[in-house]
């Protein structure tokens, strides 16, 4: 039985892999700054159907209102990145999401709800001293992809649909990134994209916790990729929970998809099982603090025993109004309709649910990366968000971002960038191990995944100790022992699910390795990483942030002083912000 095939060849001048906001925004940019190249989309599903972006209910943070200013929600952000974030991406962030909420309006024809007087209606969202929040009621994502894609199919961008990201191939003197190898998931072939610039947007995507928001097909590839082609990864303990996943029973994947945190914002309420508020008790700004602390909030309720019926507490919105609630939510009101819950005029269960990765590829404001043909955007990168993303701070992050990479990449392959011959030794090895569980036994597989579930919620989870991320050390060194053992079964690879499970599980299993070791390295409390052996934050003027390597099957962790280029801890004056 030969499963080798001949590995099929194409070439573009700028690869673009992931097709939520990052990847769409860079590819209309590159297009845009440079008409005459080629650009090419891949996406492991279907261009405009798939990613995170299009799960985003909550909206989009930007300084647009009188009152407000990007300074205000530059210093939002800092503190709540718990003064971890990277200060120069962060302020290019704030500064540019202005310019891209009207790049989204009035170029790309996205519609968001407005005020009576017709200005663009800013919800509230925890963590901010300003109701900035852009959005198209809770369905916001669904409104920037769609005109998104919409762009890129009129603007005949080229694009490889369900085609897996594999391997970044550098040269053979490893100076420069040649191309991606990837898989055909219709055909089950090999194929390698030969381009002279490569952009990383895959998107992060936490599921390898038990209760998680992101959908399956988020396995964190573009990570494990970097991790391999031997990129530093920086904040990787750094896992963001939203306090709010609907918790609709252990048997359906509605559980742990988002119940956005405007309806906190709007003044809906957390209950215990006992039906008391007991954010108070954590809090002084109760249900509408920063997602760490909720989150850490309900976990307690739930470690102390006083759960809703599947094991989690309530939201509660009726006291603001059953039609108001209708209304401001009507996704949301039927989202969890079909799972039996009235979110306008009852209680809903919810959980704290992985949602996002603060951490991800050490990358610069152009979106360069250290490989010479390698930029990075979106929420494969690290270094915006420090400890904790503000909810709303991650489309703009998405956006802003993925049109500056676009930029960037025009601009570049146009200067210097050239197309490089593979290491074909390389790519060949690459080929080989995708292709290794066909020759194993096919069993246990399942058992893999829920024993990582398990293993990522109890000791790598909201709460961590010194005993719990030892214990995950060896789960997860174990795991991935036994995935190096475990099959998959028959030989054809065309749209082979089991295959790509098993794919799922090697990217996820070695990014929970650099997770666990990150969060052993940090022994101090910052945003999503909370030690209960070490629960204090430190120092914040000797603020430090973790730098992950991958090197010969093992994490090394290193630390790196973070750079407060425009405010130091204990001051709010900005330094050459204009």
């Amino acid at each position: 039985m030969n499963l080798v095939q001949p590995i099929k060849r194409l070439r573009t001048d700028i690869l673009i892999l992931g097709a939520g906001g990052a990847g769409l925004f860079a590819a209309l940019h590159a297009h845009q700054r440079a008409p005459e190249l080629s650009i090419t989309v891949a996406v492991k599903g279907l261009l405009g159907k798939c990613g995170c972006t299009r799960m985003v209910q909550g909206g989009y943070n930007v300084a647009l209102a009188p009152g407000d200013s990007v300074e205000r929600h530059f210093m939002d952000t800092i503190e709540g990145s718990k003064w971890l974030a990277n200060q120069d991406l962060a302020w290019t962030l704030v500064s540019t999401a202005i310019e891209r909420i009207h790049e989204l309006e009035n170029e790309l024809g996205c519609f968001f709800d407005r005020n009576p007087d017709g200005t663009v209606h800013q919800k509230a969202f925890a963590g901010q001293t300003f109701d900035r929040t852009v959005h198209k009621g809770d369905l916001t994502g669904i409104e920037i992809i769609n005109r998104l894609a919409e762009q890129v199919w009129r603007r005949g961008i080229g694009r490889l649909e369900e085609h897996r990201a594999l391997a970044l191939v550098r040269t053979a003197d490893g100076l420069s990134l040649a191309g991606v190898l990837m898989i055909d998931v219709r055909t089950g072939g090999f194929v390698f994209v030969q381009a002279r610039a490569v952009l990383l947007a895959t998107g992060g995507g936490p599921t390898m916790y038990k209760y998680h928001t992101p959908s399956g097909d988020k396995s964190c590839d573009g990570l494990a990729m970097a991790l391999a082609a031997g990129l530093p990864l920086r904040d990787m303990e750094m896992v963001q929970f939203h306090p709010t996943g609907l918790l609709a029973g252990t048997q359906t994947r509605m559980t742990g998809t988002v119940l956005e945190e405007g309806l906190r914002g709007a003044g809906g309420y957390l209950l215990n099982g006992d039906k008391e508020r007991f954010m108070e008790r954590y809090d002084a700004r109760a249900d509408r603090a920063t997602r760490d602390i909720v989150s850490r909030g309900i976990y307690a309720e739930m470690r102390a025993g006083r759960t809703s019926p599947n094991g989690g507490v309530y939201i509660q919105m009726h006291h603001l109004g059953v039609d108001e609630v209708r209304r401001q939510f009507k996704g949301m009101v039927e989202r969890c309709a079909d799972c039996g819950f009235d979110l306008a005029g009852g209680l809903v269960e919810v959980v704290p649910t992985a949602h996002y990765m603060m951490g991800g590829v050490v990358f610069q404001p152009d979106c360069r990366t250290a490989l010479r043909g390698l930029f990075a955007a979106g929420e494969d990168t690290g270094g915006v968000h420090g400890a904790n993303r503000l909810g709303g701070n991650g489309v703009a992050n998405s956006t802003v971002f993925g049109g500056i990479a676009g930029d960037s990449m025009a601009d570049w392959v146009r200067r210097e960038g050239q197309w490089h011959a593979p290491d074909e030794a390389a790519m060949a090895a690459a080929v080989d191990d995708a292709l290794a569980p066909f020759t194993r036994p096919a069993d246990g597989l399942n058992a893999i995944r829920e024993a990582l579930y398990d293993c990522m919620w109890d000791d790598v989870g909201i709460m961590r100790d010194a005993t719990g991320l030892l214990r995950a050390r060896g789960t997860l060194a174990g795991l991935r022992d036994r995935l190096a053992l475990t099959g998959v079964a028959g030989a054809d690879r065309a749209f082979n699910p089991t295959w790509h499970d098993w794919l799922n599980l090697r990217s996820l299993i070695t990014v929970s390795q650099v997770i666990a070791e990150a969060a052993l390295a940090r022994e101090d409390s910052r945003g999503a990483h909370f030690r209960e052996d070490f629960p204090l934050a430190g120092d914040m003027l000797g603020s430090a942030y973790t730098v992950a390597r991958w090197r010969d099957g093992a994490v090394g962790i290193a630390r790196e002083p973070v750079g407060f280029t425009r405010v130091a801890p204990g001051t709010t004056l900005l330094r050459d912000a204009a």
